[in-house]
C-alpha cells in the first residue's frame, strides 16, 4: 500500500520540478531575447537591461518577492517592473512573478 503512495508522491514532485524548470527556461528566453535586442541599439542613451541601475537595485526586492510568493513588494521592484515593461514588449504580458525571477537571474 505504501509503495504506490510513495511512487505517486515522487511522480508529483518530479512534475513540479519539470514545471518550475520550464518557467525558468521561459524567463531566461525573455531576458536573452530582450538583452540581445537592447544590445543591438547603438544609441548612447539606450543601455542593456542588465546594466539598468533600476533593475540591478531591485535584486533584493525581487528575492523577497519570490521568497514570499508576492506578499512583499518593494518600491525598487515596482520601479524595475515599470522599466522592464516599458522597454521590453515581451515583458508587458509577463506576470510579476516571472519578471521578479528574471531579475534574480541577471
Amino acid at each position: 500500500m505504501r509503495s504506490p503512495l510513495i511512487a505517486a508522491t515522487l511522480g508529483l514532485l518530479l512534475l513540479a520540478d519539470v514545471a518550475q524548470a520550464q518557467t525558468l527556461v521561459a524567463t531566461s528566453n525573455i531576458i536573452v531575447r530582450a538583452s540581445g535586442r537592447t544590445i543591438d541599439f547603438t544609441s548612447d542613451t539606450t543601455t542593456s537591461i542588465r546594466d539598468s541601475k533600476v533593475v540591478r537595485e531591485a535584486h533584493d526586492d525581487a528575492a523577497s518577492f519570490v521568497a514570499t510568493n508576492g506578499d512583499i513588494r518593494g518600491a525598487r521592484l515596482e520601479a524595475a517592473f515599470d522599466t522592464l515593461r516599458t522597454r521590453l514588449p515581451e515583458a508587458r504580458d509577463a506576470s510579476d512573478q516571472t519578471l521578479a525571477e528574471a531579475i534574480l537571474a541577471l
